[in-house]
């Protein structure tokens, strides 16, 4: 029996790369919501970024692997939907390894939308100013909703001409 404490486990689960994105662990991601230790089980929980993530059976997967690899035989995951994920839960050294990964990290804290309920009219949408990972610009122009995954668009730099993925807010 392998006696460990959640935060031992939360120290390994910092060591599970992300599928898509490997430069950033499922932790410094913040989809990793909560571990409980009890006895010889493991209870890891975890958020995807969004509903029908394909990433999140590799996700689960890679955290079964890793926890069975440090001697705990027991591991049970639970999907926790709500509260939805958002990019607040970025660690700082998350959004940092994004960047220098090229991929520009949100640039703003998620937006509340309570006024969007009710019948009230949201507003056209109003693309971030967003800074290239590669030159520091903020000479950028958003040239798809959608970029590599669904999670980030696609931009271009207009001042080293570059194209890059920007994690959404969300």
């Amino acid at each position: 029996m392998v006696i460990v404490d959640a935060a031992q486990v939360w120290s390994w689960l910092g060591d599970v790369a992300d599928p898509e994105i490997p430069v950033i662990s499922i932790v410094d991601l913040g989809i990793v919501r909560d571990v409980a230790v009890m006895g010889e089980a493991c209870v890891v929980t975890i958020t995807p970024t969004y509903s029908g993530c394909p990433a999140m059976q590799v996700i689960a997967e890679s955290v079964t692997d890793a926890l069975h690899a440090h001697g705990i035989k027991e591991v049970r995951l639970v999907n926790q939907l709500s509260p939805a994920w958002t990019t607040d839960w970025m660690s700082d050294a998350g959004k940092a390894a994004l960047k220098g990964y090229g991929i520009a990290p949100p640039m703003q804290q998620t937006i509340d939308i309570s006024g969007l309920r009710n019948g009230v009219k949201r507003a056209a949408f109003v693309a971030p100013e967003v800074a290239c990972p590669n030159c520091g610009s903020t000479h950028t122009q958003l040239t798809s909703q959608f970029g590599s995954t669904p999670c980030k668009a696609l931009y271009k730099c207009l001042a080293c001409r570059e194209p890059f993925d920007y994690f959404k807010c969300h």
